[in-house]
């Protein structure tokens, strides 16, 4: 079913976009009229998530890109604003946890985290941002933060939780960068909800639901309000802001 939240015919980048929340957010993006790229580092299943989006009536197209790459990045949107324009929706996605202790992560792992969780998202943000101004047009900038950003628990994603901080700060400054040109960055910050990435972890750590109040973990769609709220008009006047959106699982 499409909703009408005043984005119909919006181009809209969604990273980390062919598995877990990013593909429900490209799905939430696209039945609302939003002509969505789908970006990933894995060709084979951006198609079949693209294939899946336009099974049910949206417009999207596959965006194979390394957010670690700043030449990829480049191109990408070169490639993008040439053929849709630029970018009028930018949800920074993307991310890899750590899944080591703090002392035992090696120089390299350390890299791709950064890379992938804060480099990659600032020159998305900023080659976005660019664009539209260069071209006098308003945009939303959406990044993907963590109750991780706020509490800590010491299961093994320290650098994770740091590069979550990160993220919502990113959103308050660069809020203030642009919001004389019209461009909203805010950031949403799930808490556990069911993804590959929380698979992983629960393999780890074991079943974490049993100390939340409401003893489960989100389902994915129950983040699509949010996101549709922070890039529709209905949120013009919201700029750097971080909305929780977490079941109550984690202290405030």
């Amino acid at each position: 079913m499409t909703v009408d939240v005043g984005i119909d015919g919006q181009v809209a980048l969604v990273t980390g976009a062919a598995t877990g929340l990013g593909f429900g957010f490209s799905k939430t993006l696209a039945r609302s009229g939003a002509i969505v790229g789908l970006a990933g580092r894995r060709p084979d299943r951006l198609a079949d998530a693209v294939a899946r989006v336009e099974t049910e009536g949206g417009t999207a197209f596959p965006v194979t890109l390394d957010v670690r790459d700043p030449d990829a990045i480049e191109a990408a949107m070169e490639h993008i604003t040439q053929i849709y324009g630029p970018p009028q929706i930018l949800v920074n996605n993307a991310g890899v946890p750590d899944a080591r202790r703090a002392h035992q992560m090696p120089l390299e792992l350390v890299d791709t985290v950064l890379e992938t969780n804060i480099r990659g998202p600032w020159l998305l943000a900023t080659a976005v941002a660019s664009r539209l101004i260069a071209a006098g047009l308003e945009g939303r900038i959406v990044n993907v933060s963590s109750m991780s950003a706020f509490d800590y628990r010491g299961e093994g994603a320290a650098l994770y939780s740091v590069t979550k901080a990160a993220m919502s700060r990113m959103a308050e400054v660069l809020a203030v960068e642009w919001a004389a040109y019209g461009i909203n960055v805010n950031a949403i910050a799930p808490g556990a909800f069911a993804s590959e990435m929380m698979d992983a972890m629960l393999d780890r750590v074991g079943d974490i639901t049993t100390s939340f109040p409401r003893k489960r973990l989100g389902d994915p769609a129950m983040l699509e309000s949010t996101l549709l709220y922070l890039v529709s008009p209905a949120s013009q006047y919201v700029t750097g802001t971080v909305i929780k959106v977490d079941d109550g699982q984690y202290p405030r």
